[in-house]
């Protein structure tokens, strides 16, 4: 494999959740973080569920700097972060 290739590579599984031949889809979450995402830097958010092909269910989360962040759907936290995306849909703009 080419050093361009596999620098693609690795470039390319930072951007997105996660990359693993484990899961039946590429852009399944391997974990969820604990931590509280600062609700002023998201911009989007779309759910992985077993029926997406996933075997951790997450909501990941699009920051304006174009970062994904998984975050557990079960969370109250996750659950007003979602609510307030859904509320201000107008600054999916935003997003990169």
């Amino acid at each position: 494999m080419s050093p361009f290739l596999l620098l693609s590579l690795l470039l390319l599984s930072s951007t997105y959740p996660a990359w693993s031949g484990t899961n039946d889809a590429e852009d399944c979450c391997l974990s969820v973080t604990k931590s509280v995402i600062p609700r002023h830097i998201v911009c989007a958010y779309r759910r992985l569920t077993p029926e997406n092909g996933c075997r951790l269910p997450a909501v990941v989360f699009t920051t304006l700097k174009g970062h994904q962040l998984c975050a557990p759907p079960d969370q109250h936290w996750v659950k007003r972060l979602i609510k307030r995306l859904d509320k201000n849909s107008s600054q999916y703009h935003n997003c990169p």
